[in-house]
């Protein structure tokens, strides 16, 4: 008992290794960030958008939204029903499917780092190891935030929106099948399709440099929190047994339920792709955003009931 306390106490004052601290946290932040623009870059490339505007600066701005940025547009959008200040709100929808990527890296590395350490860490080691990857996490996203900004031009002859009943502010309404004519939806939709389909606006996007420091510095700290909550074989600083035994279990399978609901979601993307006529965009689609809709269909599921609003 007394060898036990004295190897705990020589460990715990011991100082501590910042070569290795840093080289986890370079190996964790690098792996992070690669696997969320890879996916960034291949959601992007299935959904065609890079036939519009360069790859590069999209999927810097992509994997800023999924670590909790924000990207502000620019340029003639008036033709898309943007006008005034909603031509100029921040776009802060946040592509799931690239921060689940960076998120299971992130932890995997992380969590790696602290298994070194033994039963216990030392409070210390565990705040500099934490410490040490939100910084140069939100230092990189500094660089993404410069890197993310470009100008994609929409030729909107090119939707073939014209050729739609209705689209070309003619006559005869919009049919659906199985409703039949349901009108011209209150007068508006045939003459902005036809508006859409003339258009061809050059559209900037920018990466808000600020706002995306501070949704990453969020994002980072929130994972690595999880992830030492779900991780049953990490070891935690003296005094917490009480999360191990109440809470990492709880948390664990709560993760477990949202990652088996994201992989159930590629497997409908996936099915869906098949008979498509359009299987890149759907499988696109699925990579960016497969947990959105499947984390959204969990308290659906259990009969939370939701309110939403489109205009």
């Amino acid at each position: 008992m007394s060898v036990s306390t004295n190897a705990e106490t020589t460990k715990y004052g011991a100082k501590l290794p910042w070569g290795d601290i840093l080289l986890t946290a370079i190996v964790a932040v690098s792996w992070a960030l690669i696997g969320m623009a890879g996916v960034a870059a291949l959601g992007l490339h299935l959904l065609g958008a890079d036939a519009t505007a360069s790859l590069g600066p999209m999927t810097a701005a992509v994997v800023a939204l999924g670590a909790g940025g924000s990207v502000t547009p620019s340029g003639d959008v008036s033709a898309f029903g943007l006008t005034g200040a909603e031509a100029a709100t921040a776009i802060e929808i946040t592509p799931l499917g690239v921060s689940l990527a960076g998120a299971l890296l992130l932890s995997w590395f992380f969590l790696r780092s602290l298994r070194a350490a033994g039963v216990v860490i030392a409070p210390a080691e565990l705040l500099a190891r934490a410490g040490t990857v939100v910084a140069l996490f939100v230092a990189t996203l500094g660089g993404l935030a410069w890197a993310g900004h470009d100008v994609i031009t929409i030729d909107g002859g090119a939707l073939g929106l014209d050729k739609l009943p209705g689209g070309g502010g003619g006559g005869g309404g919009l049919e659906i099948p199985g409703l039949g004519d349901v009108g011209d939806i209150g007068g508006l939709l045939p003459d902005q399709l036809g508006d859409l389909a003339d258009a061809k606006a050059a559209v900037g996007f920018t990466v808000d440099t600020v706002p995306t420091l501070l949704g990453g510095l969020g994002w980072c700290a929130g994972i690595l929190l999880i992830a030492l909550l779900a991780s049953r074989r990490t070891p935690l600083p003296r005094g917490l047994e009480a999360v191990h035994r109440v809470v990492r279990p709880a948390v664990s399978a709560l993760v477990t339920v949202l990652l088996v609901a994201v992989a159930a979601g590629l497997a409908a993307g996936a099915y869906a792709a098949i008979g498509d006529d359009h299987p890149k965009r759907i499988a696109g689609a699925a990579l960016l955003g497969a947990p959105n809709g499947t984390w959204l269909g969990i308290p659906i599921g259990l009969f939370v009931p939701w309110d939403g609003r489109a205009t």
